[in-house]
């Protein structure tokens, strides 16, 4: 299968689901932290530009769930700026195929099976992307 370098946050819940289904699926991963990677204005757009500029953002943010960061408005300076200054808000995980470089962001089940393969588990959610119920804590 394909090893990935996966950037998380740590203890996110959501984060695990992702990691366990990748895994499940015979992939290896190498976890890395996206909040305190040393990110550059080119190695995040690298993962971000073929997405539209609000897709780059985690909606489950305090501050874009409060509405005080409003991703569509924003245009790709001020997202990237904001980004770079906030990891909290970049929209996760972010993942890297180490055998040919590929680039995906966030894990709608579909788009990542059609990436990487994610094996033949019917019951598989067609997003792993949010958290699951509301007792369950993402948005730190």
């Amino acid at each position: 299968m394909t090893h990935i370098v996966f950037f998380e946050k740590p203890g996110c819940s959501g984060n695990a689901r992702q990691r366990s289904a990748l895994e499940t699926a015979g992939h290896t991963l190498e976890r890395r932290n996206l909040l305190t990677a040393a990110w550059s204005a080119e190695r995040l757009l690298d993962f971000l530009l073929p997405l539209p500029v609000a897709q780059w953002f985690n909606p489950a943010a305090p501050r874009v769930k409060s509405g005080e960061v409003q991703p569509e408005q924003l245009d790709a300076q001020e997202a990237l700026h904001l980004l770079l200054n906030e990891p909290l808000l970049i929209r996760r995980p972010l993942m890297q195929r180490s055998d040919d470089g590929s680039r995906h962001v966030g894990f709608e089940t579909a788009a990542v099976h059609a990436w990487v393969g994610l094996g033949t588990n019917p019951a598989m959610a067609p997003t792993l992307e949010r958290c699951v119920s509301r007792t369950e804590r993402c948005t730190t």
